[in-house]
């Protein structure tokens, strides 16, 4: 990036970030994501950190958070209340260290070791104490004014009214809300008719701007002291930063008991991978961890950059949203002839994987979020979900961008495309579409279909351009041979791919009416016309009329199962796969009733089975998955670290939670 565009986009960074900050900070409203806000500001502080004769006093990076609310008194901190600068990985933690040994001489950069504590999510105070007793609590506001919030803080058990040694100091923490009282709050405001609690920290924040102190105590909130300032006579001064927690314990304080002292930064990365792990085990939420340079006296020396100290930075944890841009935008074509916009992204990391693309849905969606190609777009990952672009920031547009428009024609076999009536979807029309052909085959040998291993998407396509198979019903006729035509596949490799597929000739009726690829019909509605029709010749004779009557089959659904099994082409696909060996298990009704009426609800980790492999099992015996808790579920199969907010509510609600053995037991 030359000069000119990287002082265009810090301009427009600034902007849009103050924007947030102000909107977040001053009128208690969020318009995106902490992540998305996190990812500007990192790439702001990197684009300063290459021109920096671009960084003005007014830039973000410079200052902490915007002005205090009105309707409280102010506070001015006797020492500015600083921030941190964010880091997402082992190679910023290196960078930054590189950057302040500059400050040291050879002897104090061999000297530095750090301490390290969990960062803790929720809101920063300020607590001044005289002769022991606490005179005034305030918000962080913008660093140098907060808000007096003495009141509310003083109902704070973990807050000591009178320290255990009549001194005067000044002690700044943490308040926050753990995951338990999050949920009860949540569920009383539910009851109420009111609006819920995004997280933790919105809930935080609100208890302790709250006029009434009976309301923040309702609210149960906590609090960590993190760190202290004494007078510079005190005898009680330390040395180092994990001295002072040390001392605040003995003051009376509540100091977290997730931290470490480390001699290095890999020690650190070590640490911060363990707290990586605890992360759904402790009791309240924590973004990262916080890194210290130990010595207090080389942490001074250190000094401020902007509103920051240099000694200090917050390794945070993987993101699940951040904000890249829109290199451009490619259509992929499905198993269905469906055409997929594809939006294929400057690569950034979300929740610990490298995200270069993100799927667009169709046109509408397009034309919902105002998308342009270059945009500048907040990006959202949860779990192993194909990401998806949930906002566009056009505040940052350069003029570049460009207007995306569906093609007229196939983008891979150049024929003609069709929206269907009512529809908001494209389609290809030619059936012998090589995309749609390798789509359909990969579909068909999955995990949830045929699940045969060791026949992957190259495989597949090479098979498909060679003309050795046609359809699906090919592959249980391959020969060694064929496979070894084919370049870069050996005799042993081979031999082992067809013995797979040999194996895989029995399948239930439910996989096999998902493995047809019919549009419109997923696992669950598998599952459905397999309990219902028992076997391929009922289903195959079905009426519309009585397809349209199952539940959770509209008429959509039943169109498309009844002009499937209607089409000369299919049937004799049927005929095929009857003729090389499949063979259809009918669907048992002992076995489909085991489950009926149970929902489940799935949390952490299973180690006998996958997530999918155990959705996929309680399906078959008819029972239902559900994401979330509610009163309507039967059991919670709680795997290794699972997630905590899901066990507080069954516990709540009396909801039955049972490990991978007893459920393995159920479902045996």
């Amino acid at each position: 990036m030359n000069k000119q565009k990287a002082k265009q986009r810090i301009t427009k960074l600034k902007k849009l970030i103050s924007h947030h900050r102000y909107l977040y900070h001053v009128l208690n409203q969020q318009k995106i994501s902490e992540n998305a806000l996190d990812s500007l500001k990192k790439e702001l502080f990197d684009l300063e950190e290459q021109f920096p004769e671009f960084i003005t006093p007014d830039s973000p990076t410079q200052r902490v958070a915007g002005r205090p609310l009105e309707k409280f008194t102010k506070v001015y901190h006797l020492q500015p209340m600083l921030s941190l600068n964010d880091a997402f990985s082992e190679k910023d933690l290196d960078s930054w260290l590189i950057r302040i040994k500059k400050f040291l001489s050879p002897k104090e950069a061999e000297q530095i070791a750090f301490f390290c504590e969990l960062k803790i999510d929720g809101l920063a105070v300020e607590l001044i104490y005289q002769n022991g007793l606490l005179k005034t609590g305030s918000t962080r506001g913008d660093g140098l004014v907060g808000e007096d919030v003495t009141q509310n803080l003083k109902t704070i058990e973990a807050i000591p009214l009178m320290l255990k040694s009549p001194i005067d100091l000044i002690v700044r923490g943490e308040v926050f809300i753990s995951k338990k009282e999050f949920t009860k709050v949540n569920q009383k405001q539910k009851q109420a008719g009111l609006s819920v609690y995004a997280n933790p920290r919105n809930l935080a924040a609100g208890s302790i701007r709250q006029l009434d102190p009976k309301i923040t105590a309702s609210r149960c909130p906590d609090f960590f002291a993190f760190d202290l300032d004494f007078a510079p006579e005190s005898a009680l001064n330390s040395k180092t930063h994990q001295e002072k927690h040390q001392i605040l314990k003995t003051l009376g304080f509540k100091t977290n008991p997730y931290t470490k002292y480390c001699r290095d930064l890999r020690e650190v990365f070590r640490f911060y991978k363990h707290c990586t792990k605890l992360r759904k085990k402790i009791p309240y939420e924590i973004d990262g961890i916080v890194i210290f340079v130990n010595s207090n006296k080389i942490f001074t020396k250190l000094g401020i950059i902007g509103k920051t100290n240099r000694g200090s930075i917050a390794l945070k944890f993987a993101l699940k949203q951040a904000t890249s841009q829109i290199i451009d935008i490619k259509v992929q074509v499905g198993r269905t002839g469906a055409l997929t916009p594809v939006a294929y992204l400057k690569p950034v990391k979300i929740s610990g994987a490298t995200i270069t693309r993100a799927t667009l849905h169709n046109q509408d969606e397009i034309k919902r979020l105002g998308l342009k190609i270059n945009d500048t777009v907040i990006v959202g990952r949860a779990g192993d979900v194909i990401p998806d672009i949930i906002k566009v920031l056009p505040t940052l547009r350069t003029g570049e961008e460009k207007e995306f428009k569906m093609p007229s024609l196939c983008p891979i076999c150049r024929s003609e495309i069709k929206k269907l009536a009512q529809g908001k979807i494209f389609f290809c029309q030619n059936l012998g579409c090589f995309a749609r052909q390798k789509r359909y085959f990969e579909h068909f040998v999955s995990r949830s279909g045929f699940d045969i291993s060791g026949l992957g998407n190259k495989i597949i396509a090479k098979l498909i351009e060679a003309g050795i198979v046609s359809d699906p019903a090919d592959l249980f006729e391959l020969k060694q041979r064929d496979l070894t035509s084919l370049e870069g596949i050996a005799a042993k490799s081979a031999k082992n791919l067809i013995e797979a597929i040999q194996t895989k000739k029995e399948i239930s009726f439910s996989r096999f009416i998902y493995c047809l690829g019919i549009t419109n019909v997923g696992e669950k509605t598998a599952k459905d016309l397999a309990q219902y029709f028992k076997n391929l010749q009922n289903l195959r004779q079905a009426s519309f009329e009585e397809l349209e009557k199952l539940m959770d089959i509209g008429p959509i659904v039943a169109r498309s199962i009844h002009h499937w099994f209607r089409k000369k082409s299919n049937l004799e696909f049927l005929m095929k796969l009857e003729k090389v060996g499949v063979k259809i298990i009918s669907f048992s009704l002992e076995k489909g009733q085991k489950l009926r009426g149970k929902i489940f609800v799935l949390t952490g980790s299973l180690e006998s089975i996958t997530r999918e492999q155990a959705k996929t099992k309680i399906r078959e015996l008819a029972g239902e998955i559900s994401e979330s808790i509610s009163s309507k579920t039967d059991f919670l199969v709680v795997g290794k670290e699972p997630g905590m907010t899901k066990i507080e509510k069954a516990k709540l609600l009396n909801i039955k939670t049972i490990n991978e053995q007893y459920f393995l037991e159920m479902i045996r």
